[in-house]
């Protein structure tokens, strides 16, 4: 429940609902099963598709709980498949065998193949991007290139180029951080100047209004490219 003023309003928080947890801990144990005997590089590439649907298919809602407990009882369905394979030997020797260090991770469920290593995937790996409810007023037609672009990251009217940028930059003006609105005049620009090496990459552009970009430009020039990047908001 949250306040708004002297009204007690509530606030829906949606989660996967335990009896989809359940199908789906069964159908990651049924795939572990299956593959008892099977090398380890084939186990995980048989559960990286399931594990990495089911998390993109729930992102959009309140996940985070339910990804690090699935994640955890997975560990222990491993560790039981290990277990299996391996009876009586040293556990610690045996954990070394599958479990490895990958980039921060300590202990990650991979294969140590140079060639093809393979990691498996893991719930809490997903990012929770919350649906953000269209406005009541709002329509694909109604001409507010910004608001769709932003949202969508397309737009019929809009190149490629400039809607991926408005979805990137969440519909703001990198420059002034305002939102940009219906009937502001935007232009791209590059973050590191092309005098100054700059690419012409979507890492290294930006969409900036157009005064802003003019005085971004301005700065660019009288201080050979120290304001190449724009200030943060």
């Amino acid at each position: 429940m949250a306040l708004r003023g002297n009204h007690a309003c509530f606030i829906t928080i949606i989660t996967p609902s335990p009896e989809k947890i359940q199908r789906h801990i069964k159908r990651i144990g049924d795939i572990i099963n299956a593959h008892k005997t099977a090398p380890q590089a084939a186990l995980i590439a048989h559960l990286n598709p399931v594990i990495r649907g089911w998390a993109n298919y729930y992102s959009t809602v309140s996940s985070k709980r339910s990804f690090s407990f699935l994640d955890y009882v997975i560990y222990q369905q491993l560790r039981a498949w290990v277990k299996y394979r391996h009876h009586g030997e040293n556990a610690h020797k045996v954990n070394n065998k599958y479990w490895h260090t990958v980039g921060k991770d300590n202990w990650c469920f991979s294969t140590t193949d140079e060639k093809n290593p393979l990691k498996l995937q893991r719930h809490t790996e997903q990012p929770i991007l919350y649906h953000i409810k269209v406005q009541n007023n709002r329509s694909p037609f109604d001409g507010d290139w910004a608001y769709w672009g932003s949202r969508l990251g397309r737009h019929p009217e809009l190149t490629n180029r400039v809607a991926t940028l408005l979805k990137k930059q969440k519909g703001k003006c990198t420059y002034c951080g305002l939102y940009f609105k219906d009937g502001d005049t935007w232009e791209v620009d590059h973050i590191i100047p092309r005098s100054q090496g700059g690419r012409d990459t979507i890492t290294n552009l930006q969409l900036l209004h157009q005064h802003c970009h003019d005085i971004k430009t301005a700065l660019d020039r009288s201080s050979g490219g120290m304001f190449g990047k724009t200030p943060s908001h």
